[in-house]
């Protein structure tokens, strides 16, 4: 392995995560292409190899500080809003036991990530084109997934509102948030339990040998949502719920 890839295998550890040497080699792919197609469009802003591996892949798999994947039970994922694959491709990559279902709004970006898919030969991992506010009224998404994730999408009370939708009853959002969390979950507990979401519970560390603070936000799903969540395109990010 490189030296940024041993660096990371240490970081893993602190999760505690452990990966095989051919998890490393498709990390490596992934970062390659992902650097590559960034030429040609606005994937991410971060791009220097030591940053990718920490601010998104390590960031991505810190989703172990939740208990989540549990490697040992085969389950359903979704990724709303995933851009450039984050965090989905990486927990895909991490747990090849999850199937892990990755929906974006732009073609462009799932162009890129049917690529890498195949470039990775990632047999575990679909992706969706489509706004999720549309895909969550369609059966075969709408409460059909055991465990949602979303990173750097929107407020929380928008949020849950995309989101929320897809999970079944007794799964799982897992939302991954930074510092400013303390602003704006209290806005969103209301929504959260309007659309049949718990308490959120917020689990807060640094991730390992850095100095970023980072919160992952867990809601069960306890009851239905309701049919007319969520609203229109474009309505929740507008005027989100209180």
């Amino acid at each position: 392995m490189t030296p940024i890839q041993d660096k990371f295998a240490a970081q893993l550890q602190q999760l505690p995560l452990t990966l095989t040497p051919a998890q490393y080699d498709q990390l490596q792919l992934y970062y390659q292409n992902l650097v590559t197609w960034n030429e040609v469009m606005n994937l991410t802003a971060i791009t220097e190899e030591q940053d990718v591996y920490e601010k998104h892949f390590l960031d991505c798999l810190s989703i172990v500080k939740a208990g989540l994947p549990d490697p040992e039970r085969p389950e359903k994922w979704a990724d709303i809003g995933t851009g450039a694959g984050f965090p989905g491709l990486p927990i895909a990559i991490a747990f090849p036991s999850q199937q892990v279902t990755l929906i974006d709004s732009l073609q462009k970006r799932v162009t890129f990530l049917q690529d890498t898919i195949g470039k990775l030969h990632l047999t575990n991992v679909q992706v969706f084109h489509g706004r999720a506010e549309d895909l969550a009224k369609q059966p075969q998404h709408r409460e059909q997934y055991d465990h949602v994730c979303s990173r750097a999408v929107a407020n929380m009370a928008t949020l849950a509102e995309y989101t929320l939708p897809f999970v079944r009853v007794g799964g799982s959002l897992i939302a991954y948030k930074s510092e400013q969390l303390s602003e704006e979950l209290p806005k969103a507990r209301n929504a959260i339990s309007r659309l049949g979401g718990s308490d959120p519970e917020v689990i807060s560390f640094l991730l390992p040998e850095t100095s970023y603070a980072r919160n992952l936000v867990v809601v069960r799903k306890t009851e239905k949502t309701p049919k007319k969540y969520p609203r229109k395109a474009g309505t929740p990010s507008k005027e989100p719920l209180t």
